[in-house]
């Protein structure tokens, strides 16, 4: 913005105040929303405007001006919708018309008139009376180019919101997708709950968190990772369908698919397998893609994706074969698999242990082509250190991934409720932190206490919120389906 626009919202800014007119008004006149206006006269003729001259009130944002000596138009936006409304000179007193020329593009208005269409048929409110709600003073991004910069866009995305329609419709589309999520669970029964976002010790997932301090309780704290064993806890007391909606925080990178802050669904339910869950998940995304998408067909990227069940059930082990060529459970321990991938001609990497070096296998050569829905099911032991053991196979536990568009989109487990086996994959998640995985889940002895007073089987599953309206949405980043997404620190906006 240039001094002189500066200098210039100021300088009204002074002259309303020295003309005793509040340029901040605490209240705001009887009106009708612009939505409301529409509705009733959209379909009315210029003729029986003209008879009926129907008088309105309305007040929005001035989003654009256009000035011709004695006519003024302007268009007002009210939550999301707009409206043209002209002054003509010879239809207002002079105060009035001059009072609305100093009006700039950013301001809030409330204006009353006279409804009718203009020449080109365009629906217009005709002021007899105008008044300031709140002064901008800073203009708005230029209208015809908008706001491009990504930056921008993000950091201060309250303009990316009054600039760029899309921005808009993606933040109503996504609180359209949470309230048809916790429709689908409400009508089966869950309750809704709250579980700590500071908790004295992480867990539930393998991810480094972010540490703070209480003062007053002179005790270390961490943003929680996931909610998965407080929800747990509430299980075994007792409440045996239960969901939270809920930030989780974690210390990682930031990529399209990643921010170190995100949305997560969790549920859980007494008496049901990881199998129960994949039914859950199937009916979950297909009735909120027909709710908030009208179909189950959508696209995605220049994919079309079908995302009505039933879904395709792979084995991890299936899957890493079919992608590699490595049977992950004909080599157990690192130095094996590190030769079974050497053999395929691939390069094993600098993995600490076995469990992460399955996981990058799984990542570069599994994932990417996952695109139609699909589970992947029936991971290694190693890998998590939360679910039941397949009885099957005890190598293998009773967890599966929903992946979609190339992502992974869940996590869900037949839920581990020995506490003995727990904490014997707490321990080997220790050694684990000793050979350098740093994700590793540590020691929880409150939870095995509470585990201890017996949970009953208990199928668990997790949905990444933000990457579900990503896809729903078809949008190319998670950073544009998140309002305010993290970013790199910025010196300021000027």
């Amino acid at each position: 913005m240039s001094d002189n626009e500066r200098e210039a919202r100021r300088a009204r800014l002074a002259a309303l105040r020295e003309g005793g007119v509040d340029p901040f008004p605490a209240r705001v006149g009887e009106r009708s929303s612009i939505a409301e206006v529409r509705q009733q006269h959209d379909s009315s003729s210029e003729e029986a405007l003209e008879d009926a001259k129907p008088r309105v009130a309305i007040a929005g944002r001035v989003k654009a001006l256009r000035s011709f000596g004695k006519l003024l138009f302007m268009t007002l936006v009210d939550d999301g919708v707009s409206l043209q409304v002209s002054a003509r000179k010879q239809e207002v007193s002079p105060e009035v018309f001059a009072f609305a020329k100093q009006l700039d593009v950013g301001d809030f208005a409330r204006v009353e008139g006279v409804v009718w269409r203009t020449k080109k048929g365009e629906l217009t409110v005709d002021i007899r009376r105008v008044e300031i709600l709140a002064k901008s003073l800073r203009p708005l991004p230029e209208k015809w180019h908008g706001l491009s910069d990504v930056e921008t866009r993000y950091r201060q995305r309250y303009l990316d919101l009054i600039a760029n329609d899309e921005a808009r419709e993606i933040a109503v589309f996504r609180s359209r997708v949470l309230t048809a999520l916790r429709s689908f669970l409400d009508g089966r029964g869950f309750l809704e709950v709250e579980t700590p976002v500071l908790q004295p010790l992480y867990g539930g997932a393998a991810a480094r968190p972010f540490t703070t301090y209480h003062n007053t309780l002179d005790q270390q704290l961490y943003l929680r990772i996931s909610d998965e064993l407080y929800l747990k806890r509430l299980v075994i007391g007792g409440l045996d369908r239960v969901y939270e909606i809920g930030h989780n925080f974690r210390n990682e990178g930031i990529s399209k698919k990643h921010n170190p802050e995100f949305t997560m669904l969790e549920c859980y339910e007494a008496y049901a397998d990881y199998r129960d869950m994949m039914v859950l998940t199937e009916a979950m995304v297909t009735e909120v893609a027909e709710r908030v998408c009208g179909t189950t067909k959508v696209d995605f990227q220049g994919e079309k994706l079908d995302l009505a069940g039933p879904w395709p059930r792979v084995t991890i082990r299936d899957a890493i074969a079919e992608g590699t060529g490595v049977d992950i459970l004909a080599a157990p321990d690192l130095p094996a698999l590190q030769e079974a991938v050497r053999a395929q001609g691939l390069h094993p990497g600098e993995a600490p242990t076995w469990a992460v070096l399955v996981d990058e296998l799984f990542s570069e050569h599994v994932e990417p082509r996952l695109i139609q829905p699909t589970f992947i099911m029936d991971h290694p032991v190693e890998l998590s250190p939360l679910a039941k053991r397949s009885a099957e196979d005890p190598r293998l536990v009773e967890r599966f991934e929903p992946f979609v568009a190339g992502m992974e989109i869940g996590n869900a487990f037949s839920e581990l409720n020995d506490p003995d086996d727990q904490r014997e994959r707490f321990t080997a998640m220790e050694t684990a932190r000793e050979q350098g995985d740093d994700e590793a889940h540590p020691m929880d002895e409150d939870f095995l206490l509470a585990l201890e007073h017996g949970m009953p089987p208990t199928g668990g599953l997790g949905i990444g919120v933000d990457r579900l309206v990503m896809i729903l949405a078809d949008a190319p980043n998670l950073r544009e389906v998140i309002l305010f997404p993290a970013l790199r620190r910025d010196g300021g906006t000027g």
